[in-house]
């Protein structure tokens, strides 16, 4: 489900960089009516910041990363929040975390400011909304680039843009993949991790993340990691917490009717980006992807986290994506929930030709639900396309 674009997504071009228009605008501006605070929350580097910059050019900066603008604030926050202006944006926010109880009292006063909050320590952000700003601020997630957002470049070969990952840095900037994701991964282990948990041995915890990069597209067996790293499943279960907080991960539960199996069952896991995949699993060009045993995983990643992304830059709090796998081991990849009682689900293949054998799991899982399955796909790498209800076919560029 893409947002309804008034503008060309692809990009604006200047002497300097690629500034990429992204599909949460519409949604944004349309929350920021209703809502006086709004938190823009996301990875660190998925372009947070120029967003906030591009959507609202009149609204007065402040990063909280800079003792300059820590010490104009934190002089006087009553006063500094009451100033005449069109809009404020605030940077790194969890860095004065007074500041939002401050936030509150300002905008209780007068519904009609305007104040953005955005960082890179998620976690803190969040929790600072929930104790002072609940039911007064809109919490938007900015994901790194969807396909449709790189528009033209998203044609180039499936094995760059699995390598190459989506952050805007190395699409709009140009810079080199390895030392984008050297840098991001450093700079999250040493500082986002930090402030959200005590990880008392950083390389170890380094280990846990590649781990679970040879795991993508698998179920999470939390004591099969515990017993490879001599760490107690609770640990593991700690650590993934931290990755999903900072949207580095997330997790696709199993689908059942029964509300309460969902729970209790063994996930699928998912990284937010295949580049940082890639950069944690060592493959260090498109023709490692190419040639990796994991490339089908790899593929089925980079699938779902898009539609991850499309249902968030539609402004989709609660993302009803599933996966099927029943006691014979019959699996359909993704399962979204429609309007009770209906579904639509897709099987995914990094295959460009299409087998009839593909169509399988599909069908088995149409002869168990019936009628509730509205829509079934097969997502992949091949040309022919086929826009039917019933087992229709789609290029992983097309999906929504």
């Amino acid at each position: 489900m893409r947002a309804n674009l008034n503008f060309n997504c692809n990009f604006v071009q200047n002497e300097h960089k690629v500034m990429y228009q992204r599909a949460l605008q519409p949604y944004i501006m349309s929350v920021i009516a209703q809502f006086p605070v709004i938190s823009i929350t996301g990875p660190r580097q998925s372009g947070k910041t120029t967003l906030c910059k591009m959507l609202f050019p009149d609204y007065d900066y402040y990063n909280l990363e800079t003792d300059q603008d820590i010490e104009v604030i934190s002089q006087n926050i009553h006063d500094f929040l009451r100033q005449e202006r069109k809009g404020l944006i605030i940077d790194e926010a969890h860095n004065l975390p007074n500041l939002f109880s401050e936030v509150q009292v300002a905008v209780d006063e007068d519904d009609s400011r305007r104040i953005v909050l955005s960082g890179s320590s998620n976690f803190l952000i969040m929790q600072s909304i929930t104790q002072s700003l609940a039911g007064r601020a809109a919490i938007i997630r900015l994901l790194p680039l969807s396909l449709y957002e790189l528009g033209e470049e998203a044609k180039t070969d499936t094995d760059t843009l699995i390598y190459k990952g989506f952050y805007p840095a190395i699409w709009g900037k140009g810079r080199e993949v390895k030392e984008v994701y050297n840098t991001y991964f450093t700079t999250y282990i040493q500082r986002d991790v930090q402030q959200i948990v005590n990880v008392k041995d950083l390389r170890q915890f380094r280990r846990f993340v590649q781990l679970c990069a040879t795991r993508v597209g698998q179920e999470f067996v939390a004591s099969s990691i515990a017993d490879e790293l001599a760490i107690s499943i609770h640990t593991v279960n700690s650590w993934l917490s931290v990755l999903e907080a900072s949207y580095i991960t997330f997790t696709l539960s199993p689908y059942f009717r029964n509300m309460g199996k969902r729970i209790v069952k063994t996930p699928k896991l998912y990284f937010y980006d295949t580049g940082l995949v890639c950069y944690l699993l060592g493959l260090k060009s498109p023709d490692d992807v190419r040639n990796s045993f994991m490339r089908g995983a790899l593929f089925e990643n980079l699938v779902v986290a898009e539609m991850m992304k499309n249902r968030y830059n539609a402004g989709m709090s609660n993302v009803d994506l599933y996966f099927y796998r029943d006691k014979s081991q019959k699996e359909v990849d993704v399962v979204e929930e429609l309007a009770y009682p209906n579904m639509q689900i897709f099987e995914i293949k990094s295959a460009t030709a299409i087998k009839p054998d593909f169509f399988r799991n599909m069908n088995y899982f149409r002869k168990i639900y019936g009628h509730a399955v509205v829509s079934s796909k097969l997502i992949y790498d091949g040309s022919h396309e086929m826009d039917i209800p019933d087992n229709g076919i789609v290029n992983f560029r097309h999906v929504n």
